[in-house]
């Protein structure tokens, strides 16, 4: 184990490679991922013992297992934490196989298929390739993204469905649906444990949808679709995590690297966009002071690594680059716009959305004025995608805002504050609306105010 990492790390780390060593052997999601839970609660129970624990459990009997001392207390990880998991996942797979009767086939040819020194020893397979094929089986094609951000997060992530449903604050038993609902659509469609060979249409694709899915996992995390809360830390965290292991794995990937970067870049932020009241801080409003410096400058190496690499610019680099910008800015006065919409505009070119195309209307009210960037604005105005997304409405209302029209300012915040969701948006909009009614009414003198605060999240408006 590495050293002064907590066995809860540890055993979030090795998840996805004793799964992904289950796979390989004996396929069967479902039943594979099972054993795996089974045997990290067993662990989490062994390795980890508080005084007084139980012990003694089925798994302690697997070679290379933790040792417990005469008075119960904490016990050693053993010398092969991996082998150690995969022995005991494979026992209690067995075990599952031999209470089904009409299984008693199948349990016989786990037995014969799996040589004694596997159970014990990792497998000739390297673990990084097992976690990528993994990877690439929860963020199959045909899921859904919110069924395969839930698979995702269970199978490589390591956590509970209960976690889980905490995240995204619904029901444990919609999130127990949606995750077997994932599981059986995988099944069905006769997806292999295997890899898409290096280089072809269908890995680069296949990499594409697993770099969007756990974009959206950060995006959840960094701005709740809905709650209380503008934020939900340990998903966001979730995120970067799985988005780090996935540049271990693909590590000459520059969109994998360029995706690191911007979830970092962004989440550097994370101090300064709350008040003490739980509302929303705009970015330009923000104490930069709170910024977190060691993320942005290991966010900004990555971009210019990815930038350096890149053989094409895609989403990633783009909206990295942007963050970066914005991240090395010493005040807002410091940036440097006519960048800022350049990245924008390419980023409208390379991956078009409504979401670059508000960006890009902002960048453009900065650089050329509030009527310009209206006019951005009115091509995404009818967009299906934007009609009832409150982020239109804000920043069109912050943009009339800044061009003086208090009447348009105050119509557009009143439409954005009832389409949001999350009440930290929807109490900034609140008071941006209520100032600006009171101006309107003539009781409060103008002032000027800095605009664009919303987060944009870029991958809901993709797949």
């Amino acid at each position: 184990m590495p050293d002064g990492l907590p066995v809860e790390d540890l055993l979030r780390e090795l998840a996805p490679q004793v799964l992904g060593a289950l796979m390989r052997r004996y396929h069967g999601l479902d039943a594979c991922e099972d054993a795996v839970q089974e045997a990290l609660l067993d662990a989490a129970v062994q390795w980890g013992r508080v005084p007084g624990a139980a012990s003694g459990t089925a798994s302690g009997t697997a070679s290379g297992t933790a040792s417990a001392t005469a008075s119960g207390t904490a016990s050693r990880v053993p010398e092969n934490p991996r082998g150690w998991l995969i022995t005991v996942a494979t026992r209690r797979l067995t075990d599952m196989l031999r209470s089904d009767g009409a299984r008693r086939r199948r349990e016989s040819a786990v037995f014969l298929a799996t040589p004694p020194a596997l159970l014990v020893d990792p497998p000739a397979v390297p673990a990084a390739d097992d976690s990528l094929a993994l990877l690439f089986m929860c963020c199959h094609p045909a899921l859904s993204p919110s069924s395969a951000v839930a698979l995702t997060l269970r199978a490589v992530g390591g956590l509970g469905t209960g976690e889980i449903a905490r995240a995204f604050g619904v029901s444990e038993a919609t999130i127990g649906q949606r995750i077997s609902r994932a599981k059986a659509l995988v099944r069905d469609s006769g997806a292999r444990f295997t890899l898409p060979s290096p280089g072809s249409g269908e890995r680069a694709e296949r990499l594409r949808i697993v770099m969007q899915v756990l974009y959206l996992v950060f995006n959840e995390g960094y701005v709740a679709t809905a709650g209380s809360s503008l934020d939900r830390v340990d998903l966001a965290s979730e995120g970067i995590r799985l988005a780090r292991l996935l540049r271990r794995l693909v590590p000459s990937d520059a969109g994998v690297a360029a995706l690191v970067a911007l979830m970092l870049l962004t989440e550097a932020r994370r101090p300064a966009r709350v008040s003490a009241s739980g509302e929303l801080i705009p970015l330009l409003e923000q104490d930069r002071s709170l910024w977190d410096a060691a993320l942005i400058a290991e966010g900004c190496s990555l971009v210019a690594s990815a930038l350096r690499s890149s053989r094409a610019l895609g989403p990633y680099q783009i909206q990295a680059a942007i963050a970066a910008v914005h991240d090395e800015a010493a005040s807002v006065a410091e940036t440097d716009w006519a960048e800022v919409l350049a990245l924008y505009s390419l980023l409208d070119t390379v991956a078009p959305s409504p979401a670059a195309t508000l960006g890009r209307a902002v960048a453009v009210a900065q650089v050329h004025g509030a009527a310009a960037g209206l006019s951005v604005l009115a091509s995404v105005a009818t967009d299906p995608a934007m009609t009832r997304n409150h982020r239109l409405y804000a920043v069109r209302a912050q943009l009339h805002e800044m061009a003086g029209s208090v009447p348009a300012a105050v119509s557009d915040y009143r439409v954005a504050v009832g389409y949001a969701t999350n009440m930290a948006e929807r109490r900034y909009l609140q008071r941006r609306l209520a100032s600006l009614a009171e101006l309107a009414a003539g009781t409060a003198k103008s002032r000027q105010h800095q605009f664009f605060a919303l987060p944009v999240k870029w991958s809901r408006m993709g797949r």
